[in-house]
């Protein structure tokens, strides 16, 4: 796995965002999150390079930009359109996930409720995308 990842967690619920935190904590991996509480923060936050995310955490219901649209206007730019984007939601809606997929997810992920199965998906997906070969480029 990749020492250390550059994620980007776009998220707007306080408690969402010290929970991902505290897994990182707990898992000991030593990645740096960059959050956005909505999708127009997270535009500015790719403006600059030193903080260009290896991956990118999406939710999908926020204010102002929804992860819809936010991965929409991303995947429209070619600068960006590599960055994998993992949708994490409490949104099981079917139609939500096809479009998602329609646009480009890299993958769509619901939060579990219990934390243990949080912290275990979590740890999932940042070992596979800490070892893809995309994030050795």
């Amino acid at each position: 796995m990749k020492e250390k990842l550059k994620v980007l967690l776009i998220e707007d619920n306080l408690i969402e965002i010290m929970k991902m935190k505290r897994t990182i904590s707990l898992l000991k991996f030593d990645h740096t999150i960059h959050v956005a509480k909505n999708g127009e923060e997270a535009l500015k936050i790719l403006e600059d390079k030193s903080k260009f995310p290896d991956i990118i955490l999406l939710d999908l219901n926020m204010p102002k930009m929804s992860g819809v649209e936010f991965l929409t206007v991303i995947k429209e730019k070619d600068q960006f359109k590599h960055i994998p984007i993992i949708i994490l939601t409490t949104s099981d809606n079917q139609k939500d996930l096809l479009e998602c997929y329609r646009i480009g997810v890299s993958g769509y992920v619901l939060k579990p409720l219990k934390y243990d199965d949080y912290v275990e998906k979590i740890k999932d997906i940042l070992v596979y995308w800490g070892m893809n070969e995309l994030q050795k480029v």
